[in-house]
Order: C-alpha cells, then structure tokens, then sequence
C-alpha cells in the first residue's frame, strides 16, 4: 500500500526529472541558435569578401577560376555544419536517453519492491498469481531492454551513415573544384 509520503516523494521526483528534461532541451536548442549565429555571421563575412572578389574580376577565365575556388570550401562547409547539428542533436537526445532510462530503471525497481511487498502480504493460496504477475514483471522488462537495444542500434547505424554521407559529399566536392 502505497503512503502519502511514498506519493509525495514520487511527484517531487517526477517533477524534478521533468525540470530536468526541460533544461537539457532549452541547451541543446541553445547550441543550435549558437550554431546558426555563428553561420550566419561567417556566411555574411564571406559574401563580402566574394562580392569584393567578383567586382576584382578583370576577365572571364579569371571569373571561373573564382567560381571555382567557391565551391569545395562551400561544400566543405556545408557538411561540417550538417555535421555540428547531427552532433548537438545526438548529444542532445542520448542525454534525454540517459535521463529516461535511469527513471524506467528506477521506476522498475520501485515496482518490483511493490510487487514483492505484495507478494509478502499476499492471502495464503495466491502464490500461483503472485508467480504470474511476477512472470509479467519480467517479460515486460526484458521486452523494455530489447527495444532499448534496438534504439541504440539503430542510432548507431544511423550516425554511421549520415558519417559516410557526409565524408562522401566532401569527396564528391573535391574532384568536382578541380574540374572547373
């Protein structure tokens, strides 16, 4: 049977977590504004400068030879912004992770003390259903730990391909300036 002070105690938790979550959001959010600040003001300084450029320009093979030159930083630096956000937004959901499954974790073993604590008052004769429910407890959490698995695999063979995606849009880039 549950007290009030066991209630209180887990609402107190559970809006802890929740305050915790919200910052954890608000950073990673944060480091994105950062990001796209710090792109954008590169983006203008370097407008200017090609615009300073193109107006230098005294004939048309000099102009292609700019343009050129334009095109394997801008698609290196396309990739590693692609990159820097995938990073923020990774590190932002494994920290959400974290926090969720240290909750499931704690949570599991605040119900399993329940379903022991009632196990231990049960009437005599209910073993059977204390067994099952105790069954059902372990199938549910061994059915938590495989998708919990599953999730961390299928994060890690996404990370791995948005990497070959981007090394290869930077391979791509390079033979691609040269040819011009």
């Amino acid at each position: 049977m549950l007290t009030v002070e066991q209630v209180l105690a887990s609402q107190k938790a559970n809006v802890e977590t929740l305050m915790g979550l919200t910052t954890k959001a608000f950073e990673g959010v944060e480091k994105i504004v950062e990001l796209n600040l710090t792109a954008s003001k590169a983006a203008l300084a370097e407008t200017s400068e090609h615009a300073k450029a193109l107006l230098s320009v005294k004939d048309a093979q000099e102009l292609m030879a700019l343009q050129s030159s334009l095109f394997q930083p801008l698609a290196e630096k396309t990739a590693a912004y692609s990159r820097h956000l995938y990073d923020i937004a990774s590190g932002a959901g494994a920290d959400l992770g974290k926090t969720f499954e240290g909750q499931a974790a704690d949570a599991q073993k605040k119900f399993m003390g329940l379903v022991d604590n009632a196990a231990k008052n049960a009437p005599a004769g209910s073993e059977a259903a204390v067994a099952v429910m105790k069954s059902a407890v372990a199938a549910a959490n061994n059915a938590l730990e495989s998708v919990q698995k599953a999730v961390k695999q299928a994060t890690d063979v996404a990370q791995s391909n948005f990497n070959a995606v981007a090394a290869s849009a930077a391979d791509v880039a390079k033979p691609a300036s040269k040819k011009r």
